[in-house]
């Protein structure tokens, strides 16, 4: 992508690490975001820091460079990629239990967590035949895109991942588990998660799906659809540019152009998810909303006038998504090794 033609840089960054102060951190993090035109949403938790921003590469800069003052949050991981538009609209830093919900307590992924392995390493790690190959993140994320043979556990949420390993998964048959998620943070605490419950030889790909598709050439790649990202560019594809993909503001599902052909997909009102579960009353407000959005468009600035109102109805859509996806969710079944 050419970074003169697109100057904002999306980074995904993320730390475990002990921050008995996290609350206090707050506010001077979130001065240094909204005085540098950074908009994004960062966690901060007793567990450490995680979240994805975006803005110019000098305020991408300032914000590692107060970030690394703090000798805790020296070399924090993290990975970038290029937008050609701002992908996020608001500026957020907010105090959470979990920077990443498990649900699980009693973990330390910086003494638990599986072997980390690099995207140099991960095809041949992944195509021996005794290697078990687990998705850790949701249902939605992998039908846009995901490693040839890996299992899809059906979840909705994070937090219903424990439910899977202690069902599905099993030390003494299931020897040699690889796992992935997005940027690597979802691994950290899964990894961590089955060597508790006596998983020996647990490995995770080292800076998740990012950095294996910002390192391996396309044509050796075994990665296969494109890659679901939590901003409004929604997936990006092998190279890292905005993929082919786009969000139902009804329901937050990702949408292919097969689910944009549906007799159901109504731009900004419904798609083929979420149509049969849409009240006459929502569809109503959905239709205004795209409406009025529509109408900002053309005259060439965003509508702002119902914002409280339009982020009221989108955190209710997301919560009707979360109810549907739990209902809806279902497991793909694990082939047995022998």
């Amino acid at each position: 992508m050419d970074t003169t033609a697109s100057p904002i840089v999306v980074c995904a960054l993320y730390r475990f690490v002990y921050l008995d102060d996290y609350r206090a951190l707050r506010t001077p993090l979130l001065q240094v975001m909204e005085q540098h035109g950074i908009c994004g949403t960062l966690l901060l938790s007793r567990e450490g820091i995680n979240g994805t921003v975006a803005g110019t590469r000098a305020a991408i800069d300032t914000l590692f460079g107060w970030l690394q003052r703090d000798r805790r949050l020296a070399g924090i991981e993290h990975r970038e990629s290029l937008a050609e538009r701002p992908p996020f609209k608001r500026c957020r830093v907010k105090l959470k239990k979990e920077i990443v919900t498990l649900g699980v307590t009693g973990l330390d992924p910086n003494r638990e967590a599986g072997t980390y392995v690099n995207p140099s390493d991960w095809n041949a790690l992944i195509s021996e035949p005794d290697v078990l190959l687990v998705d850790t993140r949701n249902d939605y994320e992998i039908r846009v895109g995901t490693f040839r043979n890996a299992v899809n556990p059906g979840t909705a949420t994070f937090r219903e991942f424990p439910g899977f390993v202690r069902t599905r998964l099993d030390p003494a048959l299931h020897r040699k588990v690889a796992m992935f998620c997005t940027g690597g943070i979802r691994c950290e605490k899964s990894t961590a998660y089955l060597r508790q419950q006596g998983f020996r030889e647990v490995y995770h790909l080292k800076g998740g799906i990012l950095n294996y598709l910002e390192q391996i050439p396309e044509r050796e790649s075994l990665w296969t659809g494109e890659c679901f990202v939590f901003d409004e560019r929604v997936t990006v594809n092998h190279s890292l540019e905005q993929g082919s993909h786009v969000l139902c503001h009804a329901c937050r599902m990702p949408l292919s152009a097969g689910d944009r052909a549906s007799d159901d997909y109504r731009r900004g009102v419904s798609c083929p998810h979420c149509a049969g579960r849409l009240s006459p009353r929502q569809r109503a407000r959905f239709s205004e909303r795209e409406k009025q959005s529509r109408l900002a468009s053309q005259h060439g600035e965003r509508h702002m006038g119902s914002a409280a109102r339009a982020t009221m109805q989108e955190n209710r859509a997301a919560k009707l998504l979360e109810k549907a996806r739990q209902r809806h969710g279902t497991a793909l079944q694990i082939a047995r090794h022998r």
